[in-house]
């Protein structure tokens, strides 16, 4: 997978081999860092400098990694501790197909990078690299669910995750915060959808920038107020016109502004409350008579006799009335 090479000269464009401008013309190019290894953070100033007095003891001990164009792959921290060492780094090259697969598998594991670092610099790679996450959490043994964390952290708080990247801040606390930002990002966009489906005039009114968002959210909700006023209007009006009443509709005066659409509403709301009540008790009556039609029966079968005109003796003239109908409908 790797040939080792050994460059005659070398720098960075992060760790310059020499700060004096006379040398740079005689120095190659900077070395390019490949954009999967730039999102590992370097060594803290302490460890590099451990790691600089071990190479300069005991020598590199592993070779920095460059592609077969030269761009460094692996070993950033290596070759500037071997900078700040003194001495002369070796490299090697990578000769396999799939260079952020090797530079995810070199180094996400390193003993410096906490779990939700790993999980940070797995999300931002497969950003970059198009890889799923449910198959970089397989490849790399990493936790499905810190992966699904950083990766919300990374598309919701941005600024986050490079903190989180760089270790200043833990992946939970960011995740917390992460998830605040998506539940307003999604009303945000339930509110846009809500407003270029039901009112796509005030849609374009915030678009123009005339009106905020929330201007425009609360003007729909008038419009949709008054629709579902005018609505119950317009359904009293015609149960009153079915009912059998002649009185002008409540919608027309309310248009010709004999009164106002809210005593309309509150009008129309009385007499679709007091139509209930009817009904409810006009049930309640028919009830009670059907309960005891055997004895209308009974007196309807005996007419004339002393039984029955001992039972209507005490009735009122409305009840003799109504035995007298329901004995003729029957």
């Amino acid at each position: 997978m790797t040939a080792t090479r050994q460059p005659s000269t070398y720098t960075t464009e992060a760790h310059p081999q020499s700060a004096d401008p006379t040398a740079a013309d005689s120095k190659e190019p900077a070395l390019k860092i490949h954009p999967a290894a730039d999102i590992f953070p370097m060594l803290s100033e302490d460890e590099l400098l451990d790691l600089a007095e071990s190479i300069k003891n005991e020598g590199l001990r592993k070779a920095i990694v460059l592609d077969s164009d030269g761009v460094l792959l692996d070993g950033r921290n290596r070759l500037a501790a071997c900078e700040i060492a003194g001495v002369e780094p070796r490299f090697t090259t990578y000769t396999g197909d799939n260079p952020r697969a090797f530079i995810l598998s070199s180094n996400v594991y390193r003993r410096h990078l906490s779990k939700g670092q790993q999980a940070m610099i797995t999300a931002m790679a497969c950003s970059v690299s198009g890889h799923s996450l449910r198959d970089l959490a397989k490849t790399h043994s990493l936790s499905r669910t810190r992966l699904s964390a950083a990766n919300v952290v990374l598309a919701y708080s941005p600024d986050l995750a490079e903190q989180v990247r760089v270790g200043a801040f833990p992946l939970d606390a960011a995740y917390d915060i992460a998830r605040e930002h998506k539940a307003k990002a999604a009303a945000f966009q339930e509110k846009r959808d809500r407003l270029s489906e039901q009112a796509p005039d005030l849609s374009q009114l915030v678009t123009e920038g005339h009106l905020t968002l929330d201007e425009a959210i609360a003007t729909l909700e008038e419009r949709e107020e008054d629709n579902r006023i005018r609505k119950q209007i317009a359904d009293a009006d015609e149960l009153h016109l079915a009912d059998g009443h002649t009185t002008p509709p409540l919608a027309q005066l309310a248009e010709q502004e004999a009164i106002t659409w809210h005593q309309a509403h509150q009008r129309a709301k009385e007499f679709l409350a007091h139509r209930q009540d009817a009904i409810h008790h006009a049930r309640q009556a028919l009830e009670r008579i059907a309960e005891n039609w055997g004895v209308v029966q009974d007196l309807s079968a005996r007419p004339n006799t002393a039984y029955v005109q001992e039972v209507t003796a005490g009735l009122s003239s409305a009840a003799r009335a109504l035995i007298t109908n329901l004995n003729a409908c029957s």
